[in-house]
């Protein structure tokens, strides 16, 4: 008989309860995945796919976007100026656990002396709860779900509070290991904006390395709109003996609605703190944001003006934002 051995779906994760984090891991086609959910960092802190890791910390909320100098025109980053600090110091708090949809007690010492370290399980669910430390606080909602294949669903909720001032963001900011060596994605050509994207023609868009605009002074830059999916390419890892690999990509698709992105070298805030271009660190890292909403940058009178009411970011209404890793 001919060879008839097929390679089959995945049917089951492994699971590997520690003390204060759970393992997943699993073969998803040919690739081979590991991840690794910390309860106390407030999401996965290890993505390692075929050998490459592609966290460098646990994501998290992110609420702020660089100033530009129309929001420093117009006062809005004074007015906004608490988002700053729930973007750099957001707080983590409770969690939950779920497998083949039944959630199950906090499997954390001793609980979790009840297992083998062989669970198996088609999938499981893990949502962390955080709390902004505005006046008034309010609370974000975000939940990974690792299917057999590998794929994760990342779904993010942000709970609107009457009495909080306007938002510039609302999204997870991933970082990675490396620089990526480029990114390639489908939605809308070059740097688009809620009231900057009448000229972005849809289509399927590569883009070199991670480019930052070259204003004299540095702000927000490289957003993109109304994104289907984005790819990132990378080849280098931090582990000295393995610096150079082959290039492989991590996808994140929307899962329903579109959303917005940026991938850039640098953080809101290290943007922030440079006067110059030149005043930026080196690029080390990739900071991929994906956006459930995002104000607009305005721009109406020299850089004066508010944006137009109708791309305000409303912080007293909920804003969601899902998308598959895959």
């Amino acid at each position: 008989m001919g060879n008839t051995d097929k390679r089959k779906e995945p049917e089951e994760l492994g699971l590997v309860f520690g003390d204060d984090s759970l393992g997943v891991c699993g073969c998803g086609g040919e690739k081979k995945f590991h991840y690794i959910f910390s309860y106390i960092s407030g999401g996965p802190v290890s993505l390692v796919i075929d050998d490459m890791e592609w966290l460098f910390r646990a994501p998290c909320p992110c609420f702020w976007r660089a100033t530009t100098d129309n929001d420093r025109g117009n006062g809005f980053s004074i007015r906004s100026a608490v988002w700053i600090a729930s973007d750099l110091f957001i707080c983590g708090g409770a969690f939950s656990v779920e497998v083949d949809g039944e959630e199950i007690p906090l499997p954390v010492a001793p609980e979790n002396n009840r297992y083998t370290g062989d669970e198996r399980a088609k999938k499981v669910r893990i949502t962390y709860l955080f709390e902004t430390n505005t006046v008034p606080a309010t609370q974000v909602r975000v939940s990974y779900e690792v299917e057999a294949s590998g794929r994760i669903r990342v779904q993010a909720h942000y709970y609107g509070k009457k009495g909080l001032p306007q938002l510039p963001a609302f999204g997870l900011r991933f970082v990675m290991p490396t620089c990526a060596g480029k990114f390639v994605y489908k939605g809308l050509s070059g740097e688009t904006y809620p009231d900057r994207k009448a000229g972005g023609i849809p289509g399927t868009y590569e883009v070199e390395g991670l480019p930052v605009t070259p204003y004299l002074v540095p702000q927000e830059c490289g957003m993109h709109m109304d994104t289907d999916w984005v790819e990132v390419y990378r080849d280098t890892v931090l582990d000295n003996r393995k610096r150079e690999q082959t290039e492989q990509k991590l996808r994140f698709q929307a899962d329903g609605k579109q959303f917005a992105f940026s991938c850039l070298p640098y953080t809101a805030l290290e943007l922030e703190n440079a006067w110059h271009m030149e005043e930026l660190p080196p690029a080390r890292r990739t900071v991929l944001c994906i956006y459930g909403a995002v104000r607009g940058v305005g721009g109406i009178d020299s850089w004066m003006s508010d944006v137009g009411a109708d791309y305000h970011l409303d912080a007293e209404k909920d804003i969601t934002v899902s998308f598959w890793m895959m």
